[in-house]
């Protein structure tokens, strides 16, 4: 009898790559399959294709091309000069040379951090090669001449998003980190990542929202918002809750916190290291916060109007109930801020008095006519796409928000993710904060409409008389409360000299705050950390840059700042409230139903 040869090396890895293969088109079948039914469902219903209006920009770029041919000629033969130059550049490596490169990048660049991108000569020319060519397009788009500054703008982020999308980290193949796992593995990483991304899909009924932490890992309620109080209030907009006390003694005039709508209030009660909440209790407030409901189809009718009296305006009579006290401090983070703004110029304009003593504002806007880059899905066309949708529903599809917001930082908040969890098939970060930030929630369609019409659109908060409420004329340069606002520098939601304005708008005492990083983490800064810095003023020259170079900085965490100038309207000190026992009965214990509402 014939023994059968022997099967060598190489025909075992040819057998395993075939049979890696194999399996990788199974899960690509299934993944097709899903991608086919969703494309479908998006057929069938009313969307815009082009809702940025691209089109007409790029129609604009390329006819200035047609009239300037010489211009067009010049730009590509730039491009060729500079490949010759990169291609020169990596000859040179590849002959024990080592020149300059071409193409230095930002150190900071996560995405290229690998030793492998700079040392190995192909992955180097690869990087190069991209930001070469991303550099090239961003030049381009920056000569752009035309009428409509807006469509610019428009087509350099649409670029960017390109750009990130094409980046040589995106692909297993040009990727050196990817690649070798792939190899170490026998393509176990790209089997395991194609499950992460079927499973994501599966749990999103065919849309693209990226795991950014391990299911499971954070639950509101058991290691999340675990500032022990208790839920005193709620209407079918909101849940208010009133925290323990952990002194014996507090400050007389409650503390009233309310939170942005678009996300959940545990921000500011993460963990109990960071938690702003118990930090405040700790500094003897007595102190609430607003818990709004994931919108649905229910909210259908709900207006902004609403948002004001069943949501800011209930907050404030709920912690008058409650502990008996007139008047009340109140902060407003971002969108809520910009609630409270309405809410004191409401009563300003309608005579009445407000039992509103101190005022403070967390990175909020009131004057948006430079609004940052959410200004590019604010425009007429967007708006009426998004109405004509939410018509359908009765509200924004917490999604929705979700991705906004993550393109605004693709690189960090989508991309970096895709290589993780689909090319390298590992699990999420195990990180809090990226919990929470995909924890958003859905919005009603009317009170949507009308901030993004009347703020973003038209900034008509920001003109005197512009915007009305219940039939009622708006002036926020007859607020005259005492008012602290905190920016940071690095915000890209509510960029901070957009905050300087719209705290020039106020009438009364305003203090002006400049925190160190961003919209989150220069905000939930605990004193503990000993991290950031910040720069604080009372005086309020024209222009935010003048600002900046007469404002002295300081080490640490603005906390401790706000928390002197709150003491100011504080009060007297007073035996501690119980939540529950005052005239407002305990509904149900902290963090309340409400926030453990999933939108998906």
């Amino acid at each position: 009898m014939t023994k059968p040869e022997p099967v060598n090396a190489t025909q075992n890895q040819l057998l395993e790559w075939t049979a890696l293969t194999a399996r990788l088109a199974e899960k690509q079948q299934e993944l097709w399959q899903l991608l086919a039914r969703k494309s479908q469902t998006m057929l069938q219903q009313k969307s815009n294709p082009d809702p940025m209006n691209l089109q007409e920009g790029l129609k604009q770029y390329f006819s200035g091309l047609l009239l300037d041919p010489e211009k067009a000629l010049k730009a590509q033969l730039d491009l060729g000069q500079r490949h010759a130059a990169l291609m020169q550049y990596a000859l040179g490596r590849m002959q024990g040379e080592n020149p300059v490169p071409i193409m230095q990048g930002d150190k900071n660049d996560r995405r290229f951090r690998d030793l492998r991108w700079t040392e190995n000569p192909l992955f180097d020319y690869i990087r190069q090669s991209y930001l070469l060519n991303t550099q090239w397009w961003q030049e381009r788009l920056g000569e752009m001449e035309t009428p409509d500054d807006a469509m610019a703008r428009k087509l350099r982020f649409a670029m960017r998003q390109y750009t990130d999308a094409m980046s040589p980290s995106n692909f297993w193949l040009t990727n050196p980190e990817v690649l070798d796992d792939t190899l170490k593995s026998k393509g176990e990483n790209l089997l395991k990542g194609m499950d992460n991304l079927i499973s994501d899909l599966k749990e999103n009924s065919g849309r693209p929202k990226i795991s950014m932490v391990k299911k499971g890992l954070f639950e509101v309620g058991k290691n999340l918002a675990m500032t022990p109080g208790k839920v005193v209030y709620q209407n079918e907009l909101i849940q208010i809750i009133q925290y323990s006390p952990s002194t014996e003694k507090v400050f007389k005039t409650p503390l009233v916190i309310i939170s942005p709508w678009i996300n959940k209030y545990y921000i500011l009660d993460m963990q109990a290291e960071n938690s702003f909440v118990k930090w405040c209790v700790d500094q003897g407030h007595t102190v609430f916060i607003s818990s709004w409901a994931n919108a649905t189809s229910a909210h259908k009718d709900i207006t902004f109007a609403d948002y004001m009296t069943k949501g800011l305006l209930a907050a404030i009579e709920t912690a008058q109930q409650a502990t008996g006290e007139k008047q009340v401090n109140v902060i407003g983070y971002c969108i809520g801020g910009t609630l409270l703004a309405t809410l004191l110029a409401y009563w300003k304009a309608r005579g009445e008095k407000s039992p509103v003593k101190s005022a403070t504002f967390f990175t909020a806007m009131i004057d948006f006519e430079d609004a940052g880059e959410l200004t590019l899905f604010t425009d007429e066309a967007q708006i009426a796409a998004m109405e004509e949708m939410m018509a359908e529903t009765g509200y924004l599809d917490a999604w929705h928000m979700h991705t906004t917001f993550n393109m605004l930082r693709a690189n960090d908040l989508i991309w970096s993710f895709v290589v993780n969890n689909y090319l390298l098939g590992r699990e999420p970060f195990p990180f809090d904060l990226l919990h929470w930030n995909s924890d958003s929630v859905g919005i009603p369609g009317p009170a949507h409409s009308f901030y993004l019409r009347q703020m973003y659109l038209e900034n008509n908060l920001a003109k005197p008389g512009k915007m009305k409420i219940n039939n009622t004329a708006l002036d926020v340069a007859k607020i005259d409360t005492p008012s602290y606002f905190i920016s940071t520098i690095d915000d890209h939601i509510a960029p901070w000299k957009a905050t300087y304005r719209s705290a020039k708008l106020l009438g009364g005492k305003v203090t002006f705050t400049l925190a160190g990083s961003g919209h989150i983490a220069g905000v939930v800064n605990h004193p503990g950390k000993n991290k950031y810095h910040y720069w604080v003023n009372d005086k309020l020259p024209a222009t935010p840059e003048e600002w900046l170079h007469e404002t002295p900085r300081h080490e640490g965490s603005w906390w401790v700042h706000w928390a002197k100038w709150m003491a100011r309207y504080g009060g007297a000190k007073v035996a501690a409230r119980i939540p529950g026992k005052g005239k407002l009965k305990a509904i149900e214990d902290a963090p309340g139903s409400y926030v453990k509402v999933r939108a998906w």
